[in-house]
């Protein structure tokens, strides 16, 4: 028998051949469901090219420079402070050792869990005039309203700090990955040179990081632009605000729409301005040898300085809220202990679980088409199927809707001049509707945890699934998806807890009387029922927990060059830890 070479079979899995193969009906799937879920979108911009009627010029000649002046000040300010917060604590957690840094290092993402519009009725609630700690201020000093100083918590300033304290650990996540990640031997260089720990941090470690940074800051800055709950209960104008103002009270969805496109141009200059940013960056890390990063032992006055830094946006941005909501929960629990708060958390639940099934569904079809066929077709599809994410979930709910509404309209004009019934709404004011904006809305969050968890399947067990006469769909159902049950699980779990905060969406395409924990919380504190308010808070907040504990733990083990339970040990033990006498700032 002489030897014979084969060529590797033509499975969709091989790169070398998936650039030959024809055009798909995977790629045909995916190009639909990416035109499906851009629909809201283009609706928005279509609106553009609409001629202005009277309502648009009102809001251009009154309120629409309050709307960009109060977006563009948020914008700064909170940009500002999550910076502020979320770059210093990430390289005192990541390189530094003081006492509660094992702590700190998970505790300071605490505050994802907490809801900006939940974090506001809080502390609106403490804060305010009647709240504990003016009362007590009364009581201490004898002064009456008007004879003392107090800031108002119900402000643009009040929100900026609302925003801040709740949106920080994105500027945290992103920073800490990108210093844990950094080469010690770029590290020491620095140290051979003079420079002490913060001259290697702002010379070195910061340069590196700044790539992450800026998309942490980015996250954050696009969900000031899609808040809604925060700035229409503290009386903020802005974009959020005035579209549903437009939508409700002016009842004119043409000018709606137009407001949400030019909250839209603000949203993509941001996604702009960041791949921009990255694409300037050019740092290389100079080495392959991963180690354990070695921590600078913070003494005296600096270890202390450390450790209140770490546990004020803590306290603030957590614990505080968390404990009042507690307090309030346990004052109120004819407001849990009743069969409505049980159908609000039955409507919550099976809501989200019916929307994080479908997000993954869908983002595993698209992930699974762009593996097995990798054109710039199917690549561009389902960068467009996940652009929704970075759009305001007020926004979606306004393209929704539109074309929801005229089909309805239509159908039922039509039904009753042929035969005379009315099909009534099919569409909009449905679940349907909703779930389809929560589709839109967070299919980016299910899509890439699962091309992550795609992309750790190796191409030869594509081709040995082929082997054995496994069809595509076989082989995603046969082979793929048992290895990726905990990555799907992940992506379940963060399209569900992200569904179950949804509150603008939520709130414009619900149908009648049908309410879920975030809408029943904030009709409760538009209503200044802040304590009856807080036992559907503290729910959303405790389930929100989960996805934070899961993201602990990921970046926890990120660093490269670490193994298994070592990664995580060393992560939660100093090894090696640089000697920093209290008063000097150089290292020994």
């Amino acid at each position: 028998m002489t030897a014979q070479t084969t060529n590797p079979p033509a499975t969709p899995a091989n790169p070398a051949v998936r650039q030959r193969l024809p055009f798909s009906p995977w790629s045909a799937v995916a190009i639909v469901v990416a035109l499906t879920l851009a629909l809201p979108i283009l609706v928005i911009f279509g609106h553009v090219f609409i001629p202005a009627g009277e309502v648009w010029t009102h809001l251009r000649e009154t309120v629409l420079a309050d709307y960009v002046v109060n977006s563009l000040a948020l914008l700064i300010g909170v940009g500002i402070g999550v910076l502020v917060i979320g770059v210093p604590v990430a390289w005192l957690v990541s390189v530094c050792e003081f006492p509660g840094r094992s702590i700190f290092q998970w505790a300071l993402m605490l505050p994802l869990a907490m809801p900006a519009y939940i974090i506001a009725y809080t502390y609106t609630g403490m804060l305010d005039f009647s709240g504990p700690v003016q009362s007590l201020i009364r009581e201490l000093t004898g002064l009456g309203y008007g004879e003392y100083y107090f800031p108002e918590i119900r402000s643009l300033g009040g929100a900026m700090a609302m925003l801040t304290l709740v949106l920080y650990p994105y500027v945290y996540l992103l920073s800490r990955a990108a210093f844990l990640e950094q080469s010690v031997c770029v590290l020491e260089v620095s140290r051979t040179l003079g420079a002490g720990p913060f001259g290697g941090f702002r010379r070195v470690a910061l340069p590196l990081a700044r790539p992450a940074i800026i998309a942490g800051l980015t996250l954050a800055l696009m969900e000031v632009l899609a808040d809604y709950g925060t700035v229409a209960y503290f009386g903020v104008s802005t974009f959020t605000t005035g579209i549903f103002r437009t939508w409700y009270a002016l009842g004119d969805p043409a000018a709606a729409a137009q407001l949400a496109a030019v909250l839209l141009t603000f949203v993509f200059v941001l996604i702009v301005l960041e791949r921009w940013s990255r694409a300037k960056a050019r740092f290389h890390h100079t080495s392959r040898r991963y180690s354990t990063l070695p921590r600078y032992q913070l003494r005296g006055w600096k270890a202390t300085a450390a450790f209140l830094g770490c546990l004020f946006p803590v306290l603030l941005g957590f614990l505080l809220p968390a404990l009042q909501l507690g307090l309030w929960t346990v004052q109120t629990t004819e407001q849990w202990m009743n069969p409505a708060f049980g159908r609000l958390v039955f409507n919550s639940f099976w809501l989200a679980i019916a929307a994080a099934v479908i997000a993954v569904v869908l983002a595993l079809v698209l992930a699974y088409a762009r593996r097995m066929e990798g054109g710039r077709f199917t690549a561009a599809a389902v960068r467009v199927a996940g652009m929704g994410y970075a759009v305001p979930g007020i926004v979606i709910a306004i393209g929704v809707m539109i074309p929801f509404a005229a089909f309805d309209n239509a159908l039922d004009g039509f039904m009753r001049d042929t035969f005379g019934v009315s099909t009534g709404l099919l569409l909009s004011g449905t679940l349907f509707a909703l779930l389809f904006a929560y589709a839109v809305r967070f299919l980016a969050v299910s899509l890439q945890t699962v091309e992550a968890g795609l992309g750790k399947i190796q191409p030869s067990m594509d081709d040995a699934a082929r082997s054995l006469g496994m069809r595509p769909l076989q082989t995603l159902t046969r082979v793929h998806l048992p290895i990726m049950r905990g990555t799907l699980l992940t992506a379940l779990l963060l399209v569900f807890v992200d569904v179950l905060k949804e509150l603008p969406a939520t709130l414009i395409l619900r149908p009648f009387d049908f309410n879920t924990l975030a809408v029943r919380a904030f009709e409760l504190a538009s209503d200044e029922r802040l304590a009856e308010s807080s036992s559907a808070a503290l729910a959303i907040v405790l389930v929100g927990l989960v996805p934070v504990i899961l993201l602990s733990v990921t970046i926890g083990r990120s660093r490269p060059g670490q193994q298994g339970p070592t990664r995580a040990a060393d992560e939660e033990s100093p090894q090696k830890p640089l000697a920093m006498p209290a008063g000097t700032t150089n290292t020994p």
